[in-house]
């Protein structure tokens, strides 16, 4: 089986990736857990991939698809994987089409998160992290009982620029742009599913594991 993960910035895909890994025992690949792998290993795909990443460039798709195919060479990957950070652009859509056919296997279906933008600004705004141990707070969900401090070892609690409601909103518009043009693409081909990503995280996974097990039934 193999599924994508879609949806914007703070919706949930990499914790809802890593739960269905575990339910049905398929890899969750994260492009860009992928991507510094590939150059902390040294590999030559990762050399290229580093050379962009050096520059601050966008590493193109060549590359990104290279990245995913040495991937899917792995054997854990024999029974399908989540997707993750990957397609992002029509020209990776149609690659990974390419990448699948050649290991037989099928798209299941691209799972698209549905989060309101507002709810995504709090939940990456009100994100901390301290400064010198890195654990995560949130100022709603899982504050400090410290005020401005981390409860593990006192540090400074940070507020990272990329968390701040501008830089979140700009990265939203980036988003729509890139995404738009992906959904409406698996939208022609029969294989998005829109998910509500608002409520809990294990109503958000029961209601993907439904979904996911009603289309098994029909299929």
């Amino acid at each position: 089986m193999v599924l994508i993960l879609m949806g914007p910035p703070g919706c949930g895909k990499g914790t809802q990736g890593k739960r269905l890994e575990e339910r049905y025992q398929i890899p969750q690949l994260a492009m860009g857990d992928m991507l510094r792998e590939a150059v902390r290993n040294q590999t030559p795909v990762g050399l290229k991939a580093k050379d962009y990443l050096d520059r601050g460039a966008l590493v193109p798709d060549a590359v990104i698809v290279e990245v995913m195919c040495e991937r899917l060479g792995k054997s854990d990957c024999a029974k399908g994987f989540i997707l993750d950070g990957f397609p992002r652009t029509i020209g990776q859509a149609e690659a990974l089409e390419k990448l699948l056919s050649d290991i037989k296997q099928k798209l299941f279906a691209a799972i698209n998160l549905d989060v309101p933008d507002r709810d995504v600004i709090e939940r990456l705004s009100g994100r901390r992290t301290c400064k010198s141990c890195g654990t995560p707070y949130h100022v709603r969900f899982s504050p400090p009982t410290k005020g401005s401090m981390c409860d593990k070892c006192g540090g400074e609690l940070i507020h990272r620029s990329d968390d701040r409601e501008e830089t979140i909103r700009a990265r939203l518009g980036v988003y729509r742009d890139q995404t738009a043009p992906l959904i409406r693409y698996y939208e022609q081909l029969g294989l998005l599913r829109n998910i509500k990503g608002i409520g809990s995280i294990d109503d958000i996974f029961e209601a993907i594991c439904s979904l996911i097990e009603k289309e098994k039934t029909s299929r």
